[in-house]
């Protein structure tokens, strides 16, 4: 659910340690404390095989302590096609029923690992081909969502969107090396279908709706 920077490998440092006399933050288990993001996102959502193929590297990430945030706040292995601090669930129900009625099963193919770095911790995601149904997927939202006077955040319009899937949240920069080692373990590519386009509210992750794609019904 997070995207912002150009995709890039961050230096190497030494974590801060806290004032003496001071006790470490009760939530301090893996990476670094900060408050949890509150917000919305539309989501699109894998087929069994290639979810597992996710889930498997959230949980070698959580093993070797790098980063746990996915699974702790009960987020399901997606792609994130727009997230945003408020959007009207009511609004968008219509449009996300009707464009899942309108679209079939998407093919997918993981093929890359990226990074959105960030001075405090970055964000791992594995990277889509983006092919130009995706892309079509994408833009069709944008357009849905405008008719219901939801403009889409700059880094999430069609020009700007970078389409990725979240394996690790908040990696602190002493660990990203690490990551990007055991992510290469995977064998990528890895390849699917996406299913079904939903709306969650985060964080923790609740569903609020969901729809399969190629319903071909938007009663």
């Amino acid at each position: 659910m997070a995207q912002g920077q150009d995709a890039l490998l961050t230096p190497l440092a030494t974590p801060a340690t806290p004032p003496p006399q001071q006790p470490a933050p009760p939530a301090l288990a893996v990476g670094r404390q900060q408050p949890q993001q509150q917000g919305y996102a539309v989501e699109l959502y894998f087929d069994p095989a290639l979810e597992n193929q996710v889930l498997k590297a959230w949980n070698v990430l959580a093993r070797r302590q790098i980063s746990t945030q996915l699974i702790e706040m009960a987020a399901r292995p997606h792609l994130t096609l727009l997230s945003a601090p408020a959007l009207g669930p009511l609004r968008l129900h219509a449009a996300l029923r009707s464009l899942a009625a309108r679209l079939d099963p998407l093919p997918l193919t993981l093929s890359s690992v990226g990074t959105f770095p960030s001075s405090e911790g970055g964000v791992l995601f594995l990277a889509p081909i983006p092919s130009a149904a995706l892309l079509h997927l994408h833009s069709q939202l944008c357009v849905a969502l405008r008719k219901e006077g939801v403009e889409p955040p700059e880094e999430f319009r069609p020009d700007s969107w970078v389409p990725h899937c979240s394996v690790a949240q908040d990696v602190p920069r002493s660990r990203m090396a690490d990551a990007f080692c055991i992510l290469r373990d995977l064998k990528l590519p890895v390849s699917g279908f996406a299913m079904d386009i939903g709306l969650v509210e985060f964080s923790p992750v609740r569903e609020i709706f969901s729809f399969p794609l190629g319903s071909g019904s938007e009663a």
